[in-house]
């Protein structure tokens, strides 16, 4: 992708459009091109060279400094940051870099590095979904091609399921949940990262995944009585029903409580049926099933 949005650089960098605005009046720091209706647009060069003024900005140099320095100048003071969570930011920028850049080989090594520092589960949780959670907006507006998104998906998935695989079995098993993904969805890294949470948890998961139709879900839950049914919506495709489907949900599944995560849902303000709990975060999940 070579065009992206104020508010992408926005929700990317952590800084307010507003500011971004302010600077490109009184810096040379930025210089977004213009479509024809005059809306501001931003390149691939333009995007890493905010990423890597929030990191500077956010740890203690002035926008005024950091116009006065040259890219070499900038990458130098940032490689000098000790602060922990300046490296592990900067590890973040860095991934998204290699996306845009569709740098598959820098995306898998800066991944393996932090696993070889951190473990397999401190790397997914300080530094994958992070990220997803830094560009999930750019799939949703369609503002990362589907190659790009493909791509580190694939990789990510990979990850997951290695960190999976590796979780010891519980002794005792806890709760017994059902993760599933409604028809024609396929956007599942959320839901696996939730099975790698709650396997470290001792749960006993049942990993149906994507594309699972309601009869299909509720035949295995019938089955395996589980404590929990759980889904997590990244994004639906256009044509997809979410309202009829949660309220066929809720009908078929009325005797199992049914927990949701996810950006599909956020903006959901119409009532849930009796049993179904919408959470904000992958860790209000986990506290629900305990």
């Amino acid at each position: 992708m070579e065009a992206f949005t104020i508010k992408d650089l926005e929700n990317l960098s952590g800084i307010k459009a507003h500011t971004i605005r302010i600077w490109e009046q009184r810096y040379s720091l930025l210089k977004p091109s213009r479509t024809d209706t005059n809306i501001r647009y931003y390149s691939n060069d333009e995007l890493k060279k905010v990423l890597n003024i929030s990191i500077l900005n956010r740890y203690g140099y002035k926008i005024s400094e950091i116009n006065r320095m040259s890219l070499d100048e900038m990458n130098e003071k940032i490689r000098a940051l000790a602060d922990t969570e300046a490296r592990l930011e900067l590890t973040l920028n860095k991934l998204v870099a290699a996306m845009i850049d569709m740098d598959m080989e820098l995306f898998e090594t800066l991944i393996d590095q932090y696993t070889a520092q951190q473990g397999i589960a401190g790397a997914i949780q300080m530094l994958v979904f992070p990220f997803l959670e830094k560009i999930g907006i750019l799939w949703q507006t369609n503002h990362i091609t589907p190659a790009q998104e493909h791509m580190v998906s694939n990789i990510i998935r990979q990850k997951l399921i290695a960190g999976i695989d590796r979780s010891p079995k519980p002794q005792t098993k806890h709760k017994t949940i059902i993760l599933f993904l409604p028809p024609d969805q396929y956007h599942e890294l959320g839901l696996l990262f939730m099975q790698f949470l709650l396997k470290q948890e001792g749960h006993e998961v049942l990993y149906l995944g994507c594309d699972t139709p309601v009869k299909e879900l509720e035949y295995v839950a019938r089955l395996k009585k589980p404590d929990f049914i759980y889904c997590h919506l990244t994004s639906v495709a256009q044509n997809f029903q979410l309202g009829k489907w949660l309220t066929q949900l809720g009908q078929q599944l009325a005797n199992f409580p049914v927990v949701f995560s996810g950006p599909a849902l956020n903006a959901w303000r119409n009532k849930l049926p009796a049993q179904m709990q919408l959470k904000s975060s992958f860790q209000e999940v986990i506290e629900a099933f305990k």
